[in-house]
């Protein structure tokens, strides 16, 4: 069980995506706890809902964050003051290779992985701007830091995850904005592949598999998420934390 921090977030507005489930439920619910107001956003306006109904300090906003028109509304749902932004929205690939990926999925992948993680980072930091605060958390992965752990198409789109995360950093640095990245390993979050697993990636990847070390709980990348996020994180920018129970370290 991971404690919560009683009055972390006091009066802060944080942005989550990817909000209805996964890690970016576990990140909102525990903004919450700690008494922020979350701008909870997904596209699963049924699941958010149900998790809005038990949770009183959330502000669901059902949006795609490939949508500019989605984009406009979380803004809208946040109002004049963003203190915090955590891009949780992803989805995986299929494993497949270079000479296997489709065009379909490669523009799916980095649509959501990359072009979102952008286009949200781009409409809060005006108001971090005007506030001379700020915090921004990315998503990345284990597959942001070796080759081993996915396919092209995820792969590609968590390392430029990373590119965007430390540009970010360096350039609003000075303007009182901390931009870090969380880089998870296997998490318990139910997410699928993004089609039928290629048999060419699972082959050549299974045996780096088998040395990951035991699955993460959403909760506990939550913890790492809320700390970047938070005060706590206070001298912490353009970092790339790896919250993989030592899979990095290998």
């Amino acid at each position: 069980m991971v404690s919560t921090v009683p009055g972390r977030f006091d009066g802060r507005t944080v942005v989550v995506t990817g909000a209805a489930s996964g890690i970016g439920r576990a990140t909102a619910s525990r903004i919450a706890r700690e008494g922020g107001r979350v701008v909870a956003v997904d596209v699963s306006a049924g699941r958010l809902d149900e998790f809005a109904a038990e949770t009183p300090a959330l502000v669901p906003v059902a949006a795609d964050i490939t949508d500019a028109g989605g984009v406009e509304r979380i803004l809208a749902a946040a109002g004049t003051r963003i203190d915090g932004l955590a891009n949780v929205a992803g989805i995986a690939d299929d494993f497949s290779p270079a000479h296997e990926v489709s065009d379909e999925l490669w523009r799916r992948v980095f649509a959501v992985n990359v072009d979102g993680t952008f286009r949200l980072i781009r409409a809060v930091v005006p108001a971090m701007l005007a506030a001379g605060s700020g915090s921004i958390v990315n998503i990345a992965s284990e597959a942001a830091l070796r080759g081993s752990a996915a396919g092209i198409a995820y792969t590609a789109s968590k390392h430029a995850v990373v590119g965007i995360t430390r540009n970010c950093a360096v350039m609003y640095g000075p303007h009182g904005i901390r931009v870090n990245a969380v880089a998870p390993g296997g998490v318990a979050t139910g997410i699928a592949p993004g089609g039928t697993p290629s048999a060419f990636g699972q082959g050549r990847l299974g045996a780096f598999f088998g040395l990951m070390p035991p699955i993460a709980t959403a909760e506990q990348l939550a913890a790492s998420i809320t700390f970047l996020l938070s005060d706590d994180g206070a001298n912490v920018n353009g970092v790339v934390l790896p919250s993989d129970g030592g899979w990095a370290a290998q």
